[in-house]
């Protein structure tokens, strides 16, 4: 009977029948606003072999806003690592469902995902706007929703899409955490925590791991202060190895980024 109702329930959300889950938010978007997150995407190992193992790989852009032109940036650019992905943006304000254009499909939805089963969810500047409790139930209803392998990139950025911040999680629970910045607007690392996602955001105080890792990671900047004639990014080479050597377990990309970017596993940073 259980399965039985879950099939239904399920059909529905498919078929456009059932309520989404979730409340109206801001809708704040613009072009290129996401940059730095859909790089990343498309050079992380996990992603890449996630989505070039599906058979039918589908990815969902929750919360799209008012525009979609995030959404296409997207598309666009994941077609470089499985040319036949199939993208589908869902936005649960009804008024701002647009027409499918450049092979991209938008839809009603929230975090029930409209009955999909992705292969990547990408949620940006969705759960900044709901308070921190909302968090938990949010997460496990789009991790239901993924495929047996899929992975979910709960977000979040400034305006101008300069820092960066998401969680990777897949249907066990978050993988890591990122951060990412433009290396020639930002001061310091630290700068990035009024951008941490909601589940983190509050917790940038003494004795919790993020604000461990942002004090430390201030500390290392400073220390390769002496790099800074030859541009951030070098400085922030340096800074980063400075925090591996420190036992931070942070990611050693094995390209040149252009972006700033410190990605360390969950449990690093895990809320206390």
């Amino acid at each position: 009977m259980v399965e039985r109702t879950e099939t239904g329930r399920r059909a529905r959300l498919a078929a456009g029948t059932a309520r989404p889950v979730g409340a109206i938010t801001r809708g704040t978007t613009g072009i290129n606003r996401l940059r730095r997150s859909d790089r990343w995407l498309v050079h992380d190992r996990l992603v890449r072999e996630r989505l070039t193992a599906a058979t039918d790989p589908l990815v969902v852009d929750l919360g799209y806003g008012a525009s979609p032109v995030t959404t296409l940036e997207l598309a666009a650019r994941l077609r470089r690592v499985r040319p036949d992905v199939a993208v589908v943006g869902l936005e649960i304000d009804p008024e701002r469902v647009v027409p499918g254009r450049d092979g991209v499909r938008f839809a009603r939805g929230g975090f029930e995902l409209a009955g999909l089963r992705p292969t990547l969810v990408r949620a940006f500047n969705v759960l900044r706007q709901y308070p921190e409790s909302a968090v938990p139930g949010a997460w496990e209803l789009l991790r239901d929703g993924l495929s047996p392998d899929g992975l979910l990139v709960d977000g979040t950025c400034d305006e101008l899409g300069r820092r960066c911040a998401w969680v990777l999680l897949d249907r066990t629970g978050p993988r890591s955490l990122t951060l990412a910045w433009d290396p020639f607007t930002v001061d310091r690392p630290s700068d990035l925590a009024e951008r941490l996602p909601k589940i983190l955001i509050h917790r940038n105080i003494p004795g919790e791991r993020i604000h461990t890792l942002l004090t430390a990671a201030d500390r290392a900047w400073a220390h390769a202060a002496s790099l800074a004639p030859y541009g951030p990014r070098v400085r922030w080479r340096a800074a980063a190895a400075m925090l591996r050597d420190n036992g931070f377990p942070l990611a050693d990309p094995r390209r040149r980024l252009r972006d700033n970017v410190m990605t360390v596993p969950w449990a690093a940073v895990a809320p206390l």
